[in-house]
Order: C-alpha cells, then structure tokens, then sequence
C-alpha cells in the first residue's frame, strides 16, 4: 500500500523554529520579530517591546526645544554600551564632537534610589519584614533586563571608550552636495549586517540628526531625499539593523512632510511646553514636572497585519530627579483642586460634593 501523503495547506504555518539570538541587546518579539531597545525602558513597554529589527524610525522635531536630542542620544548611547557599531550623521561640522554629549549608564546604587522613589510615587506599602525580599527580586529583575535596555543618566557623560574605537562612524552633511553620499556611507555601513536565516552575529544603529536642517545644502533637494529615505528602507529590511532618522517638518512643505510620515515604520513627534501655561496646568495633574509631550503616531508591525492599539497617543516627558527621562500618561487634575479626587467622581450616588453619609 502506497504511503499517504501528509496534506499541506498553503496556509500552514511555517513551524521551523528561529533560534534566540545570543547577542545582549535583542529580545525576540512575536511573529518572528526581534527587537532593539530605544534606551529608554518606558517608551519600550509602549511600543511593545522596543524598536523591530530592520525599521525606520523617524522622529519629528519641534523648534521651540531640542526633545528630539533626548530620545536620540539614548539610542545611540543604548548600542555603544551593548558593542553595536554606530553610524551617526549630522548637519554639524565635526559630528564626532556630539558623542562627548551621549549619557552614561547609571549606576546600580542610582537604581536603587529610583526603584525607591518609584515605589513611594505610587504609594507602595509593604510591611519591613518583607521588604528586603521585595528588594531582591527587584534587583534581580532589574539584572536580567539590564542586557536589553538600560537607565542613562544626563548628567554624566559617556565614557570615551565607548565611541573612541572603530565602531562608530560618523559623516557630516553640511556640505554634502546631494545624498549619494550619505547612502553609500548607509550602504556601506549595513552591508556589515545580512540578515541570514535569522542568525545573528552582530547588529548596528543608524542615527541621523536633522535631516534637511537649513544649515545644510540638502534641504532644497526634496525628492532626491524622499528616494533617500524608500532606499535606506529597504536596505534596512534585509539588514540586523535599526535607523532613526529627526527632522523639522516646519520646514518641509506639506505635501512631502506627509509622504515622509508614510516612509516611516515608526513614527514619534515631540512638542516643547510653553513656559507658564495656566490653563494647561489646571488640567494635567504633575505639569510643573513636565518638560515636554510625546506623541506616537505609528508604531511599525512587521511579519504581522493585525494593528497594535495603544492604550494612549500622547505622554508626557519628565526628568526624574533631573537625571533620568520617564514617559507617562497624561492625567486630568481634580476639577476642584483637592488631592485625592479625580475627575468626574463624588462622595454619593446623588452627585453631591459634601462630606457624609451616602445619599441613595
């Protein structure tokens, strides 16, 4: 009797299975998907792991404050701490002077203290017997994940020998005279990086600051930096790689200010506070902590057609003990200025406000 065939659907999954990668800095994410931390543990958990592996990531700057530097000196310190070789691309004359500007990673002793803040924000009770248990698992927890993202603290700069080495590589675009230029140095750079079978033997960051600043010939040359930036993504695709890419979208026109936000995989924005805004503080509880908003407008979803529903768009940006960036949900302060009351709720079911029994 002849052997029966096994009957295969053109719809069965592909069950082979892709190894972990071993290298510190990459976490396998659903759907074959691998991701990159973005240096900032708070903007990983909303995008649901961090920056996939072979996305463009592109950020748009406001004019009224750098916030835009923040999330990029992050990434880039993020990938010299982990021997990720950088590429780094600015308007600016000599490029290798911002790497002296890159934060450090923070000490476990400064963990400690943040754990310890954080725990006492959010009013965090535990009887002091237990507490030294708690405070184990904690740094245990805290040790696992220090291999995918680290806390970077602003106030101290990266030591040198990170970025004095040969991984990093840094091109200037002030008087590049189109971007045939900075493609070959892109091409170049993640040829060092096929994708094969899913195996990893290294893996690298590309950060581009301010693409068509106005201190730079490339700003008039719209459509040659739209086929730019579809390149640099495709070569991106086929490459352990991530790029992230700021620009000012006041000084694009609309028209290619929006075929730029379609190029991209992941798409942030990032708006300044006007300084001593009254009415924006009567409605956002913690708003003298904040020193900026961030908006996410697309989150990349590769290997996968199902969308990610976020639980909020816009966050807050605030520097815990002027050190340490922390990104949160905005929340509306008490419409009488109590504390303790959120909006919308009272002391019975009727709706009044005075103190007593329940009215039923």
């Amino acid at each position: 009797m002849a052997a029966t065939k096994t009957r295969i659907s053109s719809f069965s999954r592909n069950i082979s299975a892709v190894s972990a990668p071993q290298l510190p800095g990459i976490k396998c994410g659903p759907n074959g998907t691998f991701f990159v931390s973005s240096g900032i543990p708070d903007l990983d958990k909303i995008l649901g792991g961090g920056f996939a592996l072979g996305s463009l990531v592109m950020i748009m700057e406001d004019a009224e404050a750098p916030h835009h530097m923040l999330l990029l000196r992050n990434f880039m310190s993020q990938g010299l701490v982990q021997n990720q070789p950088l590429l780094y691309a600015s308007p600016a004359k000599d490029p290798r002077g911002f790497l002296g500007t890159l934060p450090c990673p923070s000490s476990s002793k400064d963990e400690k203290s943040r754990n310890h803040d954080t725990e006492q924000e959010k009013g965090l009770r535990i009887a002091w017997q237990y507490k030294k248990y708690f405070s184990e698992n904690i740094d245990d927890h805290k040790d696992s994940k220090q291999e995918f993202c680290n806390d970077f603290d602003l106030r101290k700069p990266l030591e040198r020998h990170f970025y004095s080495g040969q991984r990093v590589d840094c091109v200037s675009i002030k008087d590049s005279p189109n971007p045939a230029t900075l493609h070959d140095r892109c091409a170049t750079f993640l040829a060092q990086f096929p994708r094969n079978d899913g195996s990893f033997s290294c893996m690298g960051r590309i950060a581009i600051q301010s693409l068509c600043a106005p201190q730079c010939e490339l700003s008039n040359m719209d459509w040659d930096i739209l086929s730019f930036i579809r390149s640099l993504k495709s070569m991106l695709r086929s490459a352990n790689a991530v790029s992230i890419i700021t620009f000012p979208p006041s000084l694009l026109s609309p028209s290619f200010c929006k075929r730029w936000q379609h190029m991209a995989d992941v798409l942030l924005s990032v708006k300044a506070i006007p300084d001593e805004d009254k009415e924006l503080g009567k409605l956002l509880t913690g708003y003298q902590d904040m020193v900026g908003f961030l908006n996410v407008h697309k989150i990349a979803r590769i290997n996968t057609q199902v969308p990610m529903i976020l639980e909020a768009t816009t966050f807050s940006i605030k520097l815990q003990k002027r050190r340490f960036i922390v990104l949160e949900c905005l929340n509306q302060a008490p419409i009488d200025g109590s504390s303790g009351t959120s909006y919308g709720t009272s002391g019975g079911c009727s709706g009044s406000s005075k103190s007593g029994a329940l009215d039923f």
